[in-house]
């Protein structure tokens, strides 16, 4: 009734096509899809994504997770929004608490030569500016957040990829990406990650983040 233009981009392109693809499964395109509606706040599509994603094998906990991730890297207000979504939807699919990660829950182990070289650089470059973020960096982001159990390192990384994707946030995506592909995300899953954003997080966004892709994938053996 309004644009049947994109109706039809809608049903062929995009869930005819796009959604198909075999470089990533329905999963992954489901938590990369929350990942960019919650960086952009984009409530709207929430409630359908957030149900297609439970369609597609994540779990509520994961959900939650993710939801309690990105708070870090899209800002509170963001992730309270899509908490709003969230918790509609898993009211009316009668999904409790009992299915949810606890609040607190024991990590992870840490990867210590990794993370002295990340302890590094930040204590480099931003405890000298603000001493207080590089704290919060090591002490809730690194040794807390990242080492929660109720999402897989793989899965963190891919969400918090996506979303600085979405975001525009191009100078993080190297570190992320990397870290990503640490965590076992594949090449080809990470190009399709781009290309699925295309979609969700507009053309210019991932056109901006293409050339970034692209030195770490050359940097990388194999």
């Amino acid at each position: 009734m309004v644009a049947p233009a994109l109706e039809r981009y809608t049903q062929g392109t995009l869930l005819g096509d796009l959604w198909k693809r075999p470089e990533l499964s329905p999963r992954d395109r489901s938590m990369v899809t929350l990942a960019a509606l919650i960086a952009r706040n984009q409530t709207i599509e929430m409630p359908y994504h957030v149900n297609f994603a439970l369609d597609h094998g994540v779990k509520p906990g994961e959900i939650s997770e993710i939801i309690t991730h990105l708070a870090f890297y899209c800002g509170w207000a963001n992730a309270m929004s899509a908490v709003a979504v969230a918790k509609d939807v898993f009211g009316k699919r009668g999904i409790g608490i009992d299915q949810l990660p606890a609040a607190s829950a024991g990590l992870l182990p840490i990867d210590e030569a990794a993370e002295k070289l990340r302890a590094a650089r930040v204590e480099q470059d931003v405890a000298p500016v603000a001493p207080g973020l590089a704290a919060y960096t090591g002490d809730v982001l690194f040794h807390d957040l990242w080492l929660r159990p109720a999402l897989a390192p793989r899965d963190r990384s891919l969400v918090t990829v996506s979303a600085l994707i979405a975001a525009g946030q191009v100078a993080q995506i190297p570190y992320h990406l990397n870290r990503a592909m640490d965590n076992g995300l594949t090449k080809a899953q990470a190009s399709e990650v781009l290309t699925h954003l295309a979609f969700y997080a507009g053309w210019p966004n991932v056109f901006s983040a293409i050339p970034v892709a692209r030195g770490v994938f050359e940097q990388r053996p194999g």
